[in-house]
């Protein structure tokens, strides 16, 4: 027996939830023209790459992917040997929301999830634990990688400063460095600083940037940066082992040029990190609720009282209850000022 699910006039669940933008889906149709090589190997991707390369202002190699998961797991199988291991937070999202990929695509690669306050590795901690983990002792896993979210799952970012006393630390133990970027326009944006202070110019050797929860339908990249575009032809054979290579990636790539045109991505994320203020703002002024990480970008953690809770979801609010105790609202680039006004004028009636 089928359950009717509730209808959500305010939807904050994720920003995965939310449609295309329309010029994405205008740039997949653009595409959709006679025939073109498979594989990678056509002109759109070509030229999104290029662009990829002006806006990063270097040279890079980039794979296309179709999700978060397979970017970041194929990214850790050319980082991280079979022998060796990633540090990451323990909130983490390739620790905690996909489901052993990167053991897996490593194969056999260890994770060591590292604590934080609001889901951020501290340089103090990432020290103590290198002293920690030697790399020559035959009885343990050496670290291999260390794995940044930027945004990380508490919905905070890592200035570039703090990017850079980390990759430091990490280059120096020959470690290399990957930046899970599923939100990285709206850490940039929030941060104000370029793509590239914020990945390899501050150490960054590897990127997984996010399209999808920011306009795109599904499109992901993973960009290697000088330092380690070598192990492209690696990537994409692991690509190809893995099942991920699409004969038609020119549709994927067609999604990155229509959102990188004319700076649509940063003009998105800016819409969804002023909608994400309004709501942590508005919330933070309500009796019964609590904002519990920095509002940094899209995502807004509270700690609601349960009728306060009730209420929203009778109201029609959709949002996810987070492992912490905390709800979480995320708020995409089509969010609505409307939408969180009668998500706070239910918070307050």
């Amino acid at each position: 027996m089928r359950h009717k699910l509730p209808s959500i006039s305010m939807n904050f669940l994720s920003d995965t939830t939310a449609p295309a933008h329309p010029a994405v889906l205008d740039a997949v149709a653009a595409a959709n023209s006679g025939f073109a090589p498979s594989y990678g190997a056509d002109a759109v991707c070509a030229r999104v790459k290029a662009r990829l390369c002006e806006i990063f202002e270097t040279d890079l190699e980039v794979l296309f992917t179709t999700s978060g998961t397979a970017s970041n797991a194929l990214a850790l199988s050319v980082l991280c040997p079979p022998d060796a291991m990633v540090l990451c937070h323990d909130e983490a999202h390739i620790h905690r929301d996909e489901r052993g990929a990167p053991e897996f695509f490593t194969g056999g690669g260890k994770l060591l999830p590292l604590k934080g306050q609001h889901a951020k590795i501290g340089i103090e901690t990432l020290q103590t634990t290198l002293a920690e983990w030697p790399s020559g002792f035959v009885h343990t896993t050496p670290p291999a990688v260390l794995s940044l979210s930027q945004l990380n799952e508490s919905g905070c970012t890592y200035p570039v400063d703090e990017i850079a006393a980390l990759a430091r630390a990490a280059h120096g133990r020959d470690m290399t460095v990957h930046m899970d970027g599923a939100r990285f326009a709206n850490a940039l944006v929030s941060l104000g600083c370029t793509p590239a202070e914020m990945t390899w110019k501050a150490g960054v050797d590897a990127l997984c940037l996010g399209a999808t929860k920011n306009g795109a339908m599904m499109a992901e990249a993973v960009i290697l940066f000088p330092s380690v575009k070598d192990r492209f032809a690696r990537l994409q054979a692991r690509q190809k082992r893995a099942g991920h290579m699409l004969p038609k990636m020119r549709f994927v790539a067609a999604q990155f040029e229509g959102w990188l045109q004319d700076d649509l991505w940063l003009e998105l994320a800016r819409k969804a990190n002023a909608m994400g203020k309004r709501i942590s703002e508005g919330l933070a002024g309500i009796e019964g609720a609590e904002i519990v990480h920095p509002t940094q970008g899209n995502e807004v953690f509270a700690r609601l009282e349960p009728a306060l809770a009730d209420r929203l979801r009778e109201a029609g609010a959709g949002f996810y209850g987070w492992p912490d105790g905390s709800a979480r609202f995320v708020a995409s680039w089509c969010t609505q000022g409307e939408e969180v006004e009668a998500l706070l004028k239910a918070a307050r009636s």
